[in-house]
C-alpha cells in the first residue's frame, strides 16, 4: 500500500508486545482471529508477564535476567556498531563484532537449559564480565552488580555500599583494560573473577601412572616454589599397588585433590611447580630377587616428576593434561574459597575430592574456620657408622607420645588422601653418612592436648637381610615438646635436636628424657663432648651423641595456638586476671599479622572482658583502645581482604549485648574531651575506625533489644544524642574541628556514621533526627572553607545521610536554630555547595547510577528548603533576595545539568532512567515556577537577574517544562512594564543571553514556534503590551531564526554557509537589507554601512568570528571589508572603547582613536595580501591626514606614505589577474532558510576553474543534484523535498566612473574597476529563432541576457551576496554582430596598447589574434555577416535595422563621422555589455581594418626570423581581406600620430566571456565565433 498510516516499522530481533482482541459481550468470550500479520516462519512466541495495574506496561519477555541484560546490550551496542564503521574505526568495528557474536553465542547457551550449575554460573560471570567491559570501552554506562552478577537495586542499597561497588566495578575494568593493552595477555578468568576472590584453588586429577616398579609405590605431590626453594603445600598422598592400580580400588578413575588456600601473592609466583615424589615399599635394593630372607616395607627412593604449571596458575591456559614421566593428570584453576568452589563445580568437587591445604595461612581467615595443624619437616641428619664397616641405613621414626610416654594415636598424616597414622617412618637412604630426607607430614593433635604432648624420632639401621634386620634396635633417639614454658607453641623455622643414645628401652621412656634439653641451641654450654646425665640421680646414664645430628623444621598453622606472649596473655586472660591492664596494653606491640591470625579469638577476648566487667568502667578505655588498634589494623591496605571477615564477625559471631553502653561510653567521652580543647590523642584513630565501631554498637543494640523485647530505647536514644552533640561540639570548635577534618578526612566520619547505619537497615529510633541532621550538616559545612574540591567518598557520605532524612528530620532540624541569621547562613551556605557539587560532578561520567541516585536526594533536600523559604524568608520583613537568588541558581542548575538530559541519551538508557527515577527536571521545573510566583511584588528584584537562569532553564528540550515555564517570561515582561512603563531590561537581558545559550548548543525551532506562540497568546490577553510585546517577539524569533541557521552550520567543514549566517546576525534584529546598504564615501570600495544591533558586544564578537573565518580561508580582501565595519563605527577622539574587542591584541587599546589606527593598519595589510591596493591607498590617505594635520606624528606620516607609494607601484607593475564570478541558485525545500530558493553571485578566486568550485560548492550537500540546464527552475523543482543546485559562469557589468571617463588611462589601471566593485552580472544565453540556416548560423542566432543585482557590491565582507533583482532582455542577431565586433575590436587594441607600453611583451598573444582576424580559411571572414545582414531580402524584411547594418559596415570599413576623434582620444568607453542592447548601434565604434594595420605593424616589428614566414603569410591574407573592404566599402586613413592615446577605449571593457562547461560553455563558444568573422 501507498500510506503508510497503518505500518509498524521494525528491526530484527525486536519484540513487539501482541494485544489479543476480546469481544465486549458478557463473560469476556476471547477473540481468535484465524490468521495473523505475522509469518510464523519469521517470529517466535514468548511469554510475558504484564503487571496489571501499571498505566505503562513494561513488557519485558519471561526470561532470566541475564538473558534479558544481553539482549538490551546487543541493542544499544548495535546502534555504536554502525557508527563505528561510518567512522572508520575498523579496529573498534572489529573488536566489538567479535563480542557481539560471543555474547549471542553465550545468550543461545544461556537460554538452552542443559548447563550444569557450575558451568551456568561461570557462563554468567563470564557474559557480564564481557557486556561491562564491552560498555566501558564503548563509553556506556558503568553497570554495579554483587556478588552473584545480579544488577544492585539502588532502593535497596545503601548510598555508601552503592558507591563502594561502583569504585570496586570501576577499578576491575580498569584492571582488565591495563592487562588487555599490555604486552603479556590477560589470564583468562583470573581477571573477571581472580581479582574479586582473595582465595584461589587448583584441582587436580590423576588420570593414570604408568611406571613398572613390580612393588607398592606411593606418590607424593605437591605444589614446589623453585625461587624459594620449598614445598608451599601439603602432599597428596596416593597408594598405588604393584599390580599398577590404587591400593583402595575404589579410588580408580577417582583421585581427586584440591590444592587450596592459594592466595593472589601465590598467583603471582614466577614460577611454580607440580612435583611428584615416587617412594616404592618392598626390598632394600630391586636387583635382590625375591626371597623371605629378604627384609621388606622398607620405604625407598625410586623417582620424581616435574612439571612447570605456571601457566596453568596465572590463567593462561585453563585446562591441561599432561604425561611427564608416565603420569597423566588434568589441573584447572577454580577461584573462591572451598565452599564456594564445592557449590560451584560439584561435579569435580565432591566429599570424596582431597584437600589440601597450603602451608601456611590462607590471606582470608573467616570466622569460624578453625585450625591447628603443626607441620614437621624431617630436613637432614648425620650419622657415625659407629662399629660398622659400612654407613648407617638410617629410617627415622615419629611418634607424638604425651607426657607419659604414650603414643597418641591417628594424629600423623602423611598428606592429603591418606590414613592417619600413630607411627611415621622415613624413607630409607642406602649407606649415606649425610641423610637429606625433606619429608613433610601433618601433625594433627587435639588443641586441649598439645600443651602435654612432645614429638619424638627413634633413629634405627635398617638391614638388606630380614633376620639381621630384626635384630636391629633403636640406636638414638631425640624429641622436642609442642609447647614452650611460657605457654606458646613452638616457633616455626628450623630446629637443631639434641641426639640422646642408650638403652633402647630408656631411649622410649618418657620419664628419662622430658627433663634433658631437647635442642642444641639451648644447651651449648651443657653439651660436652662425652659427657652424660643423671635423671634424678636414679635412672641410668643417656649420653649426648655428639658426631651425630639432627635437624627438622616445624611451621604451625593455628587459629588457636599462638607463639606470642603478649597476645597469648590476652587470649588467656582469665588465668592471670592481675596481668589484664598490661596484656590489653601490649596489645597495641603484637605484630598485627599475629592479631589477624588469631582474630575472631581476640575479639571474643575483648568483649568477653567487657561482658564480664559490665559493673565498672576500669577495662573499657582499654578494651575500646584495643578495638580501635583491631579496626585500623583491618583497615590497612595489607590486610584490605580481612574486611570481610570482619563483616562476618559481627554479624554472625559477635554476641556482646551489653557492649553498645561501653562503647558509645567510651566513644563520648573521646569527643567530648576534644570538644572542650583538651589534648585526645586516640581520637583521630578513633574516627577511622568509626564505621566498624558504629556496627559493633548498632549489632549490640539490636542483639540487646532482640533479646530483652526492646528495653531501654529512651536510655540508648539518650546516648546517642549526647554522642551526637558532642560531635557537632566538636565540629564548630575552630580549633579542634578543622585539625581533626584534615587528619582523618570528613568523609571518614560521615561514611562511619551512614554506612554503619544503613549495615542495620536504619536509623534506631526517630528521635535522632536533630543530631543526626545537625551533625551531617555541620561537617558539611566544616568541609566548605578547607577542601576546595570534595572527593566522591564525601559526596556519597552525604547523600547517603540525605537519603535517610525524611520530612520530620528535616523540619525539626530547621526548627532547631537558635536565630534567623543562623539559619539563613546554613541555608546560603548549603545552597552554594549543593550547585558546587552540581557543577564539578565529583563522580566519573559512566557512574549514571550513582548520579542519579545523588540527584534524587538532592532534589529532596532541595524541595524541603525550597518549603523553609516561603515559610519563613518570604514576607516583607524577612526577605533575603540573595538567600532567594541562590534558591533560583541552584535550582536551575540542576535542572540544566548534564546527568538529567534525557534526550541525549539511548532510548534503552531513557527508559531505564524514566523506569526508575523519573524526569526531575519536570519536579524541579513545576517548584521553580511555583517558588517566582509566590514572590509577588519582589519579582522586580530578579529582574533582569533571572532572565538568563530562566532563559536557560526553559531552554531544555522537554516539551511540558518549556510549556510551563515560558510564561515566566510574560510574568517579567508585565511585572517590569507595570512599574517602569516599558520592559527594556528584560529585552536587553533575554536578547545577550539567547545569543551565548543557543551557540552553546540549546534551542530549537520548536522553542522558537513555543516562543511565539505562549508570549503572543499572553500579550493579546493584555491590551497595554499587545504592540510592544508583539515587536519583542517578533525581534526574538528573528534573532532565533539566525541564531540557528548560524549553529546549524558553524562546525560545518565548509565554512562558506557559516560566513553567511554570521552576516545575518550582523544585520539588526527587526530590521531589512537596508541595514546593510553599501557606502561610497571618499570613493572607497563599498564596505557595509552598519548599525549595531542591540547589543554592541555581540555584533563585536561575530564580527570578529567573520573576520577570523575569512582569514583562516585566505579570504584577505573580505577580512578586510569585515574589520572595516568596526572602524568605520569608531572615531578619531580620545573616547573609550564602549564595546570590548575580542581580538586578544586590542585588549591594550583603550580609546577610540588607538583602536581605530590599530585596525586601520591591520586593514591596510589584508588588503594588500588580498592585492587590492586601491583600497589600502584609501586608508592610507585617511591615516596620513591624521598623521599630518591632527597628531602631527611626522615619523608614522613618513611611513604611512612610503607604504603608499609601493601600493601606487604595485599596481602598474604586480600581475593581478581579474576574477571570474559565478552564479549559484540553490533550489529545494531541503536547504536552510538562508539558502532555500535563493540565487547568489560568488567571487571566485584566482585562476580558479568553475569545475574546482563547483566541487568545493558540492561538497557539503552530498545528496544534492546538480541542474544541468541553465533556465530558471520550474515549480516542482523549487517545492521538491530534495536539493538542487545550479552554477554557471557570469560577466561583472562595469560600473559607469565619471573621474575616468575620456581619459588616456593605463590598462593596469582601469582593469581593477571591470572587475571590482560591481553590484550588476550578466549571462547570455544563446538561442536559435526562425528557420534554420545551415550555411549561416548568425542569421537565427539570437541571445537571452540576464543581469542580476546583488544586494550589495562585490568584494565586500562577503565572497558572494544574494541577488535582489534580475532583469531579462533578448539581442537580435544584428546586434549580437555588432557587439561581437566591439569586443572583437577592443581585444585588438589592448594587445596593440599593450606592446607599446611594454616592447618586451612576449607577440605570441598578438600573433594570434591576428592571425584568426585575417587569415580567412581560420574563421571564415566576413563573408557569414554579409550574406546574413547585408542582402536586399533582410533589408527589405528588416527596415528598422538600417542604422545598425550601417553601423557594422563601419566597424568593418571604419568609414563613420567622428572615427577620427578617437585618435584624438575623444571617444567615451565603449562598455562590452552596453547599458541597454538596444543602444549598441548608437555606440561609437572602433573600426577594424586601421588597427588591423597597425597590429601587423607591431607585429612586423618584433617578430622573429623563424617566424618571418609565418608574418608574410598573414601580411599577404591582410592585402587581400583590405582589397577587399575597400572594394566594397571604400578607402579609409587613419592617424597613427595619436595611437598612444587607444588605452583609454579599453576602460570597461572585459574580455571574452569564459564560460566553461555544459551548454553555457558552447554558447559563448558561438558568441566568441563571431568575432572572428571580422
Amino acid at each position: 500500500p501507498r500510506t503508510k498510516e497503518h505500518h509498524l516499522p521494525l528491526q530484527i530481533g525486536e519484540m513487539v508486545h501482541i494485544l489479543q482482541g476480546r469481544l465486549p459481550a458478557r463473560g469476556c468470550q476471547q477473540l481468535w482471529l484465524p490468521q495473523g500479520i505475522f509469518p510464523a516462519s519469521l517470529i517466535r512466541l514468548k511469554g510475558v508477564p504484564v503487571p496489571p495495574s501499571r498505566v505503562e506496561e513494561s513488557v519485558m519477555p519471561a526470561e532470566m535476567p541475564t538473558v534479558q541484560e544481553i539482549t538490551t546490550t546487543l541493542w544499544e551496542w548495535a546502534a555504536i556498531w554502525k557508527q563505528l564503521y561510518v567512522a572508520g574505526q575498523t579496529e573498534r568495528y572489529g573488536q566489538v563484532k567479535r563480542m557481539m557474536q560471543e555474547l549471542m553465542e553465550q545468550r543461545s547457551q544461556l537460554l538452552s537449559g542443559t548447563l550444569p550449575k557450575d558451568q551456568l554460573l561461570r557462563l554468567r560471570k563470564e557474559v557480564t564480565g564481557k557486556m561491562d567491559y564491552g560498555n566501558k570501552i564503548l563509553a556506556l554506562d558503568l553497570v554495579v552488580r554483587d556478588e552473584d552478577e545480579n544488577i544492585l537495586d539502588p532502593d535497596r542499597t545503601s548510598v555508601i555500599s552503592l558507591f563502594q561497588a561502583h569504585r570496586r566495578a570501576a577499578q576491575t575494568l580498569t584492571q582488565r583494560i591495563q592487562e588487555e593493552t599490555s604486552p603479556q595477555q590477560r589470564a583468562p578468568g583470573h581477571g573477571l573473577h581472580g581479582a574479586a576472590s582473595p582465595s584461589h584453588n587448583l584441582y587436580l586429577c590423576v588420570r593414570n601412572f604408568v611406571c613398572h616398579i613390580g612393588e607398592e609405590a606411593q606418590l607424593f605431590m605437591a605444589l614446589y616454589d623453585p625461587g624459594e626453594q620449598r614445598i608451599i603445600s601439603e602432599n597428596y598422598v596416593i597408594r598405588w599397588a604393584s599390580t599398577g592400580v590404587p591400593q583402595d580400588i575404589e579410588l580408580l578413575n577417582n583421585l581427586k585433590v584440591v590444592f587450596t588456600d592459594l592466595g593472589s601473592k601465590d598467583l603471582k609466583r614466577e614460577r611454580l611447580f607440580l612435583v611428584c615424589q615416587i617412594i616404592r615399599v618392598g626390598r632394600m635394593d630391586l636387583r635382590d630377587s625375591h626371597s623371605r630372607k629378604l627384609s621388606t616395607g622398607l620405604r625407598r627412593p625410586f623417582g620424581i616428576s616435574v612439571m612447570d604449571i605456571t601457566d596453568i596458575t596465572k590463567g593462561t591456559c585453563d585446562k591441561i593434561t599432561v604425561v611427564p614421566a608416565g603420569l597423566w593428570v588434568s589441573l584447572k584453576m577454580l577461584w573462591g574459597d572451598l565452599s564456594q568452589v564445592r557449590k560451584d563445580h560439584p561435579h569435580l568437587v565432591d566429599r570424596s575430592t582431597a584437600v589440601a591445604r597450603k602451608l601456611g595461612y590462607p590471606e582470608v581467615i573467616m570466622p569460624g574456620d578453625v585450625r591447628n595443624d603443626i607441620y614437621l619437616t624431617l630436613v637432614q641428619g648425620e650419622f657415625d657408622k659407629g662399629n660398622k664397616k659400612t654407613q648407617k641405613n638410617v629410617e627415622v621414626t615419629v611418634c607424638v607420645c604425651d607426657e607419659a610416654g604414650n603414643v597418641v594415636q591417628n594424629v600423623i598424616q602423611a598428606g592429603a588422601g591418606d590414613s592417619p597414622t600413630s607411627h611415621y617412618r622415613s624413607v630409607v637412604y642406602y649407606q649415606q653418612r649425610h641423610q637429606h630426607w625433606m619429608e613433610t607430614l601433618k601433625i594433627a593433635v587435639p588443641i586441649e592436648d598439645v600443651h602435654r604432648t612432645h614429638l619424638r624420632f627413634t633413629f634405627r639401621h635398617r638391614s638388606s637381610s630380614d633376620s639381621k634386620d630384626r635384630s636391629e634396635r633403636i640406636f638414638s633417639m631425640a624429641f622436642v615438646r609442642l609447647m614452650r614454658p611460657d605457654g606458646t607453641t613452638l616457633r616455626d623455622g628450623e630446629h637443631d635436636l639434641v641426639l640422646y643414645k642408650g638403652d633402647s628401652k630408656k631411649l622410649e621412656d618418657a620419664s628419662a628424657y622430658l627433663s634433658l634439653p631437647s635442642e642444641r641451641n639451648l644447651s651449648e654450654s651443657k653439651l660436652l663432648s662425652g659427657s652424660s646425665f643423671r635423671v634424678s640421680g636414679v635412672a641410668p646414664a643417656l649420653a649426648v651423641s655428639t658426631r651425630d645430628s639432627f635437624q627438622i623444621s616445624t611451621l604451625i598453622c593455628s587459629t588457636k595456638l599462638t607463639q606470642n606472649v603478649n597476645l597469648l596473655g590476652l587470649l588467656k586472660w582469665r588465668s592471670k586476671p592481675s596481668l589484664l591492664c598490661g596484656n590489653l596494653q601490649k596489645l597495641m606491640n603484637v605484630d598485627g599479622g599475629e592479631v589477624i591470625k588469631f582474630l575472631q579469638d581476640t575479639l571474643d577476648a575483648l568483649f568477653s572482658i567487657m561482658m564480664e566487667h559490665s559493673e565498672t568502667d576500669v577495662y573499657d578505655t582499654l578494651v575500646f583502645d584495643a578495638l580501635v588498634f583491631i579496626v585500623t589494623l583491618v583497615a590497612d591496605r595489607k590486610f584490605q581482604h580481612f574486611n570481610t571477615v570482619l563483616e562476618a564477625y559481627i554479624r554472625q559471631h559477635f554476641s556482646a549485648t551489653l557492649a553498645y553502653k561501653k562503647l558509645l561510653s567510651v566513644l563520648t567521652q573521646y569527643v567530648e574531651q576534644a570538644g572542650r580543647g583538651e589534648p585526645c590523642e586516640s581520637l583521630p584513630r578513633t574516627f577511622k575506625a568509626l564505621e566498624y565501631i558504629f556496627k559493633f554498637i548498632v549489632r549490640s543494640r539490636h542483639l540487646f533489644a532482640k533479646l530483652y523485647e526492646g528495653k531501654e530505647v529512651a536510655e540508648f536514644q539518650r546516648s546517642l544524642q549526647r554522642f551526637f552533640l558532642a560531635l557537632n561540639q566538636l565540629m564548630q570548635s575552630p580549633l579542634e574541628g578543622p585539625t581533626l577534618l584534615s587528619q582523618v578526612g570528613n568523609g571518614v566520619v560521615l561514611g562511619g556514621l551512614s554506612s554503619a547505619v544503613w549495615w542495620e537497615g536504619g536509623w534506631p529510633g526517630q528521635a535522632l533526627a536533630v543530631p543526626r541532621g545537625e551533625v551531617m550538616l555541620s561537617i558539611l559545612c566544616a568541609d566548605l572553607p578547607w577542601s576546595p574540591l570534595p572527593q566522591s567518598h564525601y559526596v556519597a557520605c552525604m547523600a547517603s545521610i540525605l537519603s535517610q532524612m525524611d520530612k520530620d528530620h528535616y523540619s525539626t532540624y530547621i526548627q532547631a536554630f537558635p536565630s534567623r541569621p543562623e539559619l539563613m547562613d546554613f541555608l546560603m551556605e548549603t545552597f552554594i555547595l549543593f550547585k558546587d557539587l552540581i557543577g564539578k560532578t565529583v563522580y566519573p561520567g559512566d557512574w549514571m547510577v550513582m548520579n542519579m541516585v545523588q540527584n534524587r536526594e538532592f532534589l529532596r533536600a532541595i524541595n524541603h528548603f525550597a518549603t523553609t523559604l516561603t515559610e519563613m524568608f518570604l514576607s516583607n520583613s524577612n526577605f533575603e533576595l540573595q538567600l532567594w537568588n541562590n534558591y533560583f541558581h541552584l535550582a536551575v542548575a540542576f535542572l540544566t545539568q548534564d546527568s538529567l538530559q534525557l534526550e541525549n541519551f539511548s532510548s534503552a538508557k531513557r527508559n531505564r532512567i524514566l523506569a526508575k527515577y523519573g524526569d526531575m527536571r519536570a519536579t524541579i521545573g513545576a517548584s521553580i515556577r511555583d517558588m517566582w510566583y509566590s514572590l509577588g511584588q519582589r519579582k522586580i528584584e530578579f529582574i533582569p537577574g533571572m532572565v538568563g537562569p530562566i532563559l536557560e532553564m526553559t531552554l531544555v528540550p522537554e516539551l511540558e517544562l518549556r510549556k510551563s515555564t515560558i510564561p515566566i517570561f510574560f510574568d517579567m515582561m508585565l511585572c517590569e512594564h507595570r512599574l517602569t512603563g516599558s520592559f527594556s531590561r528584560f529585552e536587553d537581558e533575554i536578547l545577550r543571553k539567547l545569543d551565548s545559550e543557543v551557540e552553546g548548543g540549546r534551542g530549537d525551532e520548536q522553542y522558537m514556534q513555543l516562543f511565539k506562540s505562549i508570549l503572543l497568546s499572553c500579550c493579546q490577553s493584555h491590551p497595554e503590551l499587545a504592540k510592544p510585546g508583539e515587536d519583542f517577539v517578533r525581534l526574538v524569533s528573528e534573532l532565533l531564526e539566525r541564531l540557528l541557521d548560524y549553529r546549524a552550520v558553524m562546525n560545518d567543514e565548509n565554512k562558506t554557509y557559516s560566513m553567511s549566517c554570521t552576516v545575518n546576525l550582523l544585520r539588526p534584529e527587526g530590521q531589512g537589507d537596508d541595514a546593510l546598504r553599501p557606502n561610497h564615501a571618499n570613493c572607497c570600495a563599498p564596505h557595509v554601512g552598519l548599525s549595531l544591533p542591540t547589543h554592541a558586544s555581540v555584533t563585536s564578537r561575530y564580527l570578529y568570528k567573520l573576520k577570523d573565518l575569512h582569514i583562516s580561508y585566505e579570504n584577505y580582501t573580505e577580512g578586510a571589508y569585515t574589520l572595516l565595519l568596526h572602524a568605520r563605527l569608531l572615531t578619531w577622539s580620545e573616547e573609550s572603547n564602549a564595546a570590548p574587542v575580542p581580538d586578544p591584541h586590542g585588549l591594550h587599546l583603550h580609546t577610540q582613536r588607538q583602536l581605530k589606527e590599530a585596525l586601520y593598519n591591520q586593514i591596510i595589510e589584508y588588503f594588500d595580501q588580498g592585492k587590492m591596493w586601491e583600497e589600502a591607498i584609501h586608508i592610507c590617505k585617511e591615516l596620513a591626514e591624521q598623521y599630518e594635520s591632527h597628531v602631527f606624528d611626522y615619523e608614522m606620516l613618513s611611513d604611512i606614505l612610503q607604504r603608499e607609494a609601493k601600493f601606487y607601484e604595485k599596481i602598474l607593475k604586480v600581475l593581478r589577474p581579474n576574477p571570474d564570478y559565478f552564479a549559484v541558485g540553490y533550489y529545494g525545500q531541503g536547504f536552510p532558510t538562508f539558502l532555500r530558493n535563493k540565487i547568489f553571485i560568488y567571487r571566485g578566486k584566482e585562476y580558479e576553474r568553475r569545475e574546482d568550485f563547483e566541487m568545493q560548492l558540492l561538497s557539503p550537500f552530498p545528496n544534492a543534484e546538480k541542474l544541468k540546464s541553465t533556465s530558471p527552475p520550474g515549480q516542482d523543482i523549487t517545492d521538491s523535498p530534495g536539493q538542487y543546485i545550479q552554477c554557471f559562469t557570469v560577466q561583472p557589468v562595469e560600473e559607469a566612473k565619471v573621474r575616468l571617463k575620456g581619459r588616456s588611462i593605463p590598462e593596469q589601471i582601469t582593469n581593477f574597476y571591470k572587475a571590482n566593485h560591481v553590484q550588476r552580472f550578466s549571462y547570455s544565453r544563446p538561442f536559435k529563432r526562425g528557420p534554420n540556416d545551415p550555411d549561416n548560423e548568425f542569421a537565427n542566432m539570437w541571445i537571452e541576457r540576464t543581469t542580476f543585482r546583488t544586494a550589495y557590491p562585490l568584494p565586500g565582507i562577503l565572497r558572494w551576496f544574494v541577488v535582489t533583482s534580475t532583469e531579462t532582455i533578448t539581442i537580435s542577431p544584428l546586434e549580437n554582430a555588432i557587439e561581437t565586433m566591439m569586443k572583437t575590436n577592443e581585444k585588438i587594441m589592448s594587445e596593440i596598447n599593450r606592446h607599446q607600453n611594454d616592447p618586451g611583451l612576449p607577440i605570441n598573444p598578438l600573433s594570434m589574434l591576428l592571425n584568426g582576424i585575417v587569415d580567412p580559411a581560420v574563421m571564415g571572414g566576413f563573408t557569414k555577416y554579409e550574406k546574413a545582414f547585408f542582402q536586399e531580402p533582410y533589408m527589405q524584411e528588416h527596415p528598422e535595422d538600417a542604422g545598425n547594418i550601417e553601423k557594422l559596415k563601419d566597424l568593418i570599413a571604419w568609414q563613420v563621422p567622428g572615427a577620427a576623434s578617437l585618435w584624438q582620444g575623444q571617444l567615451p568607453p565603449v562598455p562590452t555589455v552596453p547599458p541597454h542592447p538596444r543602444e549598441a548601434a548608437r555606440v561609437p565604434v572602433l573600426p577594424q581594418i586601421p588597427l588591423l594595420a597597425e597590429g601587423i605593424r607591431i607585429h612586423g616589428q618584433k617578430v622573429t626570423e623563424d617566424l618571418r614566414p609565418f608574418h608574410e603569410r598573414m601580411e599577404q591574407c591582410f592585402e587581400q581581406l583590405r582589397a577587399k573592404v575597400e572594394s566594397q566599402y571604400g578607402v579609409r586613413e587613419m592617424v597613427s600620430a595619436t595611437m598612444g592615446g587607444m588605452g583609454q577605449a579599453q576602460l570597461g571593457v572585459t574580455g571574452s566571456a569564459r564560460h566553461r562547461g555544459g551548454d553555457t560553455g558552447q554558447a559563448n563558444r558561438d558568441v566568441g565565433q563571431q568575432g572572428a568573422a571580422g
